[in-house]
């Protein structure tokens, strides 16, 4: 997946956790960097985290999302954030002909857009750090920011799918998100829901977008449209994205 970096030796902060079923990470330089200010802004974005885990987990019988999909509930029921939810995949499905989908094989799993969606709402106590440089890292999926135009952009190192001791690029981020979808750690858990099957041609593609919820999804899906997913990433504006195809070929696509 990402691994993040700095280019200058201004003091790093880190602290981490495990939430979601994920580690998440942060890391944090500037003003506020370790102080009580930045542990009451990670307090609340873990809390954030521990919150969505409730409403969302496909792991958990009680949540919101395993009782709407059991019929136990209807959509009225649940919070806001689940319609919220279910109108970015059911927008992220049009948009790519049907490869992403919320519904596979008659179950309901919001997985592929709600990681994305929770980091960047997590990330927001963070952005209210007065000159603090933060990096929010779940599972690898990163939100950053820069207050300081002095200070050196985060960078964002994209793992190689084949060999994970190894990375294919390293991407500046000074305000935006890295999202990865690919085969190398969890497998084929991601299909294109058209068919059911794992795409075989490429092995990793990342994005590079403005927010994660933009990024996640837009790398699940090209993922899942494999081949196609290229030409697809090329067309949507305000994203780049990094492809490693399954012979280990680099590709770019978009800005």
């Amino acid at each position: 997946m990402s691994a993040v970096g700095t280019l200058t030796a201004t003091r790093v902060v880190r602290r981490v956790a495990h939430v979601m079923g994920m580690p998440v990470s942060l890391a944090l330089r500037g003003r506020h960097a370790g102080d009580l200010e930045s542990e009451s802004a990670w307090a609340e974005a873990m809390a954030t985290l521990r919150d969505v885990d409730r409403v969302f987990s496909t792991y958990r019988r009680d949540s919101f999302v395993s009782r709407l999909d059991r019929g136990e509930l209807d959509l009225l029921d649940c919070p806001h954030e689940v319609a919220e939810v279910l109108a970015l995949g059911e927008g992220a499905r049009r948009e790519s002909g049907g490869a992403f989908d919320v519904r596979r094989a008659g179950r309901l799993d919001p997985s592929g857009v709600v990681k994305g969606w929770a980091v960047e709402r997590a990330a927001r106590p963070l952005r209210h750090l007065a000159d603090t440089d933060f990096c929010l890292s779940a599972g690898g999926d990163m939100v950053c920011h820069v207050a300081d135009p002095a200070r050196a952009p985060w960078r964002v190192g994209i793992e190689d799918p084949h060999d994970p001791t190894r990375t294919v690029a390293v991407v500046p981020v000074r305000d935006g998100a890295v999202a990865t979808s690919g085969l190398a750690h969890r497998g084929g858990h991601v299909v294109d829901a058209r068919s059911g099957e794992v795409p075989r041609e490429v092995a990793s593609v990342t994005v590079v977008a403005a927010d994660l919820t933009t990024a996640d999804i837009d790398a699940t899906a090209a993922f899942a449209l494999g081949a196609a997913g290229v030409s697809w990433l090329a067309g949507r504006p305000g994203r780049t994205g990094i492809v490693v195809h399954a012979d280990g070929r680099l590709q770019v696509a978009g800005e």
